[in-house]
């Protein structure tokens, strides 16, 4: 395959699809089951995201995550084996739509990508597509790897949370 052109959906672990839409964007689908509201939250709120971001088998665990889920609003996340010499990940919030819609900027570096995260209630399951547009082809090359690697399984890692979350509903 031409790692410049469009891809055919490419499927990986758990039902996790990655799709090359362009030179520049990259789509990720997959259907959690629970309801948009709850599959939002772990997104938006710090104590869950944490709890299943950053993919086990690394060994890198996230440091500390914080969250202005607003328009405007600013999120930065740690992750290191030292908590003195951290990767960080931070931009701003374009758009919040609850339970529906998230964009954010990524600006840690200048190949970073905007990303779409959308959550689509379908029988108490949820179709979450994630759109990253990144500024260059090159951009999304050396990005695409990592994606593949590590989202199915942090995926599972949100799927686990989900049935936790699940069983504690109307719990409190």
């Amino acid at each position: 395959m031409d790692a410049g052109r469009e891809s055919e959906p490419n499927p990986l672990k758990n039902g996790t699809m990655v799709e090359r839409k362009s030179e520049r964007e990259l789509v990720v689908t997959r259907t959690f089951n629970g309801p948009a509201r709850i599959v939002f939250e772990a997104w938006t709120k710090p104590e869950l995201f944490m709890r299943w971001w950053a993919p086990k088998s690394m060994g890198v665990p996230l440091l500390s995550c914080e969250m202005d889920v607003r328009v405007g609003g600013k999120y930065r996340v740690a992750f290191g084996q030292d908590a003195s010499k951290p990767m960080v990940f931070f931009g701003k919030y374009i758009e919040v739509i609850p339970n529906s819609r998230l964009v954010w900027t990524n600006e840690e570096s200048d190949d970073a990508a905007v990303t779409t995260v959308t959550f689509e209630e379908k029988g108490g399951k949820t179709l979450l597509v994630l759109r990253e547009l990144y500024p260059s082809k090159e951009a999304l090359d050396s990005a695409i790897a990592g994606m593949e690697g590590g989202m199915p399984e942090q995926f599972e890692q949100l799927d686990e949370l989900l049935v936790t979350l699940g069983a504690n509903v109307g719990r409190s």
